[in-house]
């Protein structure tokens, strides 16, 4: 019955969900279920301007010059194994603040350790120098890497209970999304977290 269920997370819930949190308004609702990242937004009266969020981040990471053959360092660009970044933004200035939150929905088929890999890929890439893609409308904005990063995961209903343990058990937040089913937006999230007080 579990195999079942890890199968019934169907690619075009994944989709839903990644469009949707791609949203600004959207992604300060998915935040508003969890306070001590809802907390982190410069300003909520500018959510649109003080939260940006990415899919599929690409990162522009600093390799040192002491590990190449040239005196300047090497940028390598990587896709960052997150589902998206939510980039923090002073609105009035123009500049990220030190903190990013990496979102990871769980996808069709994923085991616990996949999940949890990709939390863990993300950190190791990210603990380099690096700066982010930054969409069109935000080029002006300085996207130079965090000195923080903090994840959250999304999870559904099929999703194994073994998974929401797993998670629990790390000390690592998530949520349960059920916007699709509920068609309400407002009120579709479900939160569940193991820990606020360490994402290590």
């Amino acid at each position: 019955m579990q195999a079942i269920s890890a199968m019934a997370i169907a690619p075009n819930l994944y989709e839903h969900t990644l469009v949707r949190y791609t949203d600004p308004l959207h992604a300060t609702e998915l935040l508003r279920q969890y306070r001590p990242y809802l907390e982190m937004i410069p300003s909520m009266r500018r959510p649109q301007e003080s939260l940006i969020p990415i899919p599929l981040p690409i990162a522009h990471i600093q390799i040192p010059a002491a590990t190449t053959t040239n005196q300047r360092p090497q940028v390598k660009s990587v896709i960052v194994p997150c589902d998206l970044v939510f980039v923090m933004c002073d609105p009035e200035w123009k500049v990220k603040t030190d903190i990013e939150l990496l979102v990871f929905i769980h996808r069709p088929g994923e085991s616990f350790t996949e999940l949890l890999t990709r939390w863990r890929q993300s950190q190791v890439l990210l603990s380099r120098s690096y700066s982010w893609d930054m969409p069109l409308p935000h080029r002006d904005v300085f996207s130079e890497g965090a000195n923080r990063q903090f994840p959250l995961f999304v999870l559904f209903q099929d999703t194994l209970a073994v998974i929401k343990r797993g998670l629990k058990a790390a000390r690592l937040p998530y949520v349960i999304d059920t916007t699709i089913l509920k068609e309400q937006p407002s009120s579709g999230t479900k939160l569940m977290t193991g820990s606020s007080e360490s994402t290590q």
